[in-house]
């Protein structure tokens, strides 16, 4: 412990002395600070000596650490020092970064004072006295006195802190905001939560249009019921049919879990539009008159079922698969049919994944922001409104708040249904004993309903497909239909002469979206797994609240996350809009919980007698986690860095906020193309991310390989 204090104490002070404190033109990186060590680039020290004098607090904990750590003291007199040396020192940390913003301080004891943003020196200092503190908690035997698991729950404590529960503080804080920015107030937030253009069902009198809030609810709820139906249907196709045609399914499957989300909308403009392909044949064959039904709810909950349908059937296929047979067998034995099998036995088993389907379902379509903006028409929604909010003529930021708060009132709401739904039964069937028997198969009646539900809808999904991929190729889909590689040339486009120039208009954000994924991908998983480690192997105090923290990302969606890291990192102490460090951590921690759930997954299928058998052997707990655990869960991490790459490529509604000219993704670039009318470069450009991720996915999934986890009927001898 002594040696681990002394380590992390000297970090500290060289955060606090070598490094500069704060921001620095062109970032870190570009070491140009290193010709202004007495200015911008000055450490936290030589900006005391300059008269900043509140800055010498953390420095001086640090300092005080290191001395324990040196004195020959009783460990518990150690371990307490330690525990309020690091608590003391982030306070002063904390303190200075809230107190003092870019414009003057929140106190006017303070006197005339401001700093800019927080810079890597107050970054390292943070971290070290983050783990000093640490280790006096596991010096004083918490944590089983691991030094190890109590840094690694006090890390991720932190980050959740900062990055999830201070973002969605700044969105509460908004909401109680009083008009005309006279204070905060409790008188305005019920009145405006309950506000009657929010919540209006004057769509239901015939006498206008429901409020943003009423369709959402009903957009989502019906979105979830219909991708649930669906994935039900492809799933039990899958593993109770003998359909030749399944690994066309399969890439059916994939296909819209790796297309931006508006691009099917898009598709379904120049298929349905007043102009659309399928629209003109009508009208030319039978004589309909062209309409714009597209634009409105059924629009929307059309490209919201071929977008989330996907999301349903993964859920559905490892629940219906993972049904124990021998239960089929013996409904059955006891002179069951087959549809009373699957009514009374199968159906109810499937609960759980059900359930997971339709909040899947659900909360995706709260959160969907790129269809309700392309097809939305005079339907709003609650993800369209708050981003109006933001960025419109006049900006509200209460408004996006308070609709904010809405949003995540609805998934949490899901949330709770969903938990009072399932229950405290038990679904378990799979246990440690072998089980060869067959799933009872589908009754006719059954199985011709889910062809007749499915089937059709793939084709239809097929179609679009294909026909986004033509789109690319002629000169203005529904119009010209001559074939033309323009679009691409424009957006990719290439000179070879002397060298390689890349001249398309989407370079710059292809190269900056796949940078920023590639590198949020690694990060989401190490932080996911990591998480996972504790929940599974460890036992601490708290580890409830610990676990709901970690998930509470998840129940968020992506436009309420990207509202409140504007509101949260615009200013000090941690100012980062504008750079692609705040891309990549709404990232990370917006896909955090995939990596969580994953890890738990596949680290509860290793036996512990793994973890103390290395224990046993003079191991520590970091060890074993290097040398025992990770080796045995490559699957695991490689598919939530598959999934963690795909997301942060394909995500809108987070990042549509946090985009700036220097680092723009794709999926912003392609919402400007289609606001500009130019369907043709924003299809050109879907089509390559499409067979990018597609290959990226292939990719990994060679390196992974497959698990065979469906029973058979051939037993290994």
């Amino acid at each position: 412990m002594t040696r681990t204090a002394r380590l992390w104490s000297l970090v500290g002070l060289a955060g606090f002395f070598l490094l500069p404190w704060y921001m620095v033109p062109g970032g870190f990186w570009s070491f140009g600070w290193l010709g202004d060590l007495s200015g911008q680039g000055a450490s936290a020290f030589v900006q005391a000596l300059g008269g900043r004098i509140w800055l010498l607090g953390p420095g001086l904990a640090a300092l005080a650490a290191l001395a324990l750590a040196s004195l020959r003291l009783s460990p518990v007199t150690q371990a307490r020092g330690w525990l309020l040396a690091g608590a003391c020192g982030l306070v002063l940390l904390a303190g200075q970064g809230l107190l003092i913003l870019g414009n003057g301080p929140r106190l006017t004891a303070l006197g005339e004072v401001s700093q800019p943003g927080m810079g890597a020196g107050a970054f390292v200092v943070a971290i070290a006295l983050l783990f000093v503190l640490t280790t006096g908690i596991s010096a004083l035997g918490r944590g089983r006195g691991d030094a190890f698991v109590t840094g690694l729950v006090g890390l991720i404590v932190s980050l959740v802190g900062v990055f999830v529960f201070y973002p969605m503080a700044f969105v509460l804080a908004q909401a109680f905001e009083l008009k005309g920015g006279a204070g905060f107030g409790l008188s305005e937030v019920v009145p405006r939560f309950f506000a009657s253009e929010t919540w209006s069902f004057a769509c239901l009198t015939g006498r206008g249009y429901c409020g943003p809030a009423v369709n959402s609810l009903v957009l989502a709820v019906l979105t979830g019921l219909g991708t649930t139906t669906l994935g039900l249907s492809f799933a039990l196709i899958f593993t109770r049919t003998d359909f030749r045609a399944k690994p066309l399914l399969r890439v059916l499957t994939i296909l819209p879990i790796i297309t931006p989300p508006f691009v099917i909308g898009l598709a379904l403009i120049l298929l349905f539009g007043r102009a659309g392909t399928v629209t003109e044949f009508f009208s030319d064959a039978f004589g309909w008159e062209k309409t714009r039904w597209l634009y409105g709810f059924w629009g929307v909950w059309l490209a919201q079922m071929l977008s989330f349908t996907p999301i349903a059937f993964l859920v559905l296929i490892g629940v219906v698969e993972g049904i124990s047979p021998s239960m089929e067998e013996a409904s059955q034995t006891l002179d069951a049919n087959r549809w009373q099998t699957f009514r009374r036995v199968s159906l109810p088993l499937m609960r759980p994944g059900l359930a997971n389907a339709f909040l899947l379902g659900f909360i995706e379509s709260l959160a969907d922001f790129g269809n309700p903006l392309v097809l939305g028409g005079n339907f709003n929604v609650l993800s369209t409104e708050i981003y109006f909010a933001i960025v419109g003529t006049v900006a509200d930021p209460a408004k996006a708040a308070i609709l904010s708060m809405i949003l995540l009132a609805m998934t949490l709401g899901a949330f709770v249904a969903q938990r009072t739904w399932l229950g405290k039964k038990s679904y378990a069937t799979v246990t440690g004993k072998a089980d060869n028997g067959q799933h009872a198969s589908l009754n006719p009646g059954l199985k011709w309903a889910c062809y007749a539900t499915a089937l059709p809808w793939a084709a239809f999904t097929l179609v679009v497909y294909l026909l986004i991929v033509f789109g690319s190729f002629v000169k203005l889909w529904g119009y010209d239909h001559s074939f033309t590689l323009q679009h691409y040339k424009q957006a990719f486009g290439l000179v070879l002469r002397n060298g390689v120039h890349f001249t398309g208009s989407a370079w710059d954000s292809y190269f900056s979206t796949l940078t920023i994924a590639a590198i949020s991908a690694p990060l989401t998983a190490a932080v996911g797994l990591a998480t996972a480690y504790l929940l599974v192997r460890q036992k601490f105090a708290g580890k409830d609240a610990f676990e709901f923290s970690t998930m509470l990302s998840f129940a968020i969606p992506g436009t309420v996350i990207g509202v409140a890291y504007v509101m949260a990192f615009n200013f000090p102490p941690i100012e980062l809009t504008g750079t692609a460090i705040i891309l990549i951590l709404v990232f990370v921690f917006r896909n955090m919980p995939v990596g969580v759930r994953g890890g738990i997954a596949a680290m509860s299928q290793l036996d512990k007698s793994l973890d103390e058998a290395s224990i046993m052997l003079g191991a520590n707990s970091f060890t074993t986690l290097r040398r025992v655990i990770l080796p045995l869960m490559g699957p695991a991490i490689l598919a939530a860095v598959t999934y963690s790459f795909v997301r942060a490529i394909t995500s809108v509604s987070a990042v549509i906020f946090l985009v700036s000219a220097r680092h723009n993704m794709a999926t912003s670039f392609i919402v400007g193309r289609v606001e500009n009318n130019e369907y043709g470069i924003a299809i050109a450009y879907s089509t390559v991310l499409i067979v990018t991720m597609l290959v990226a996915i292939l990719s990994l999934q060679a390196i992974i390989g497959r698990r065979r986890l469906r029973r058979t009927d051939r037993v290994a001898v």
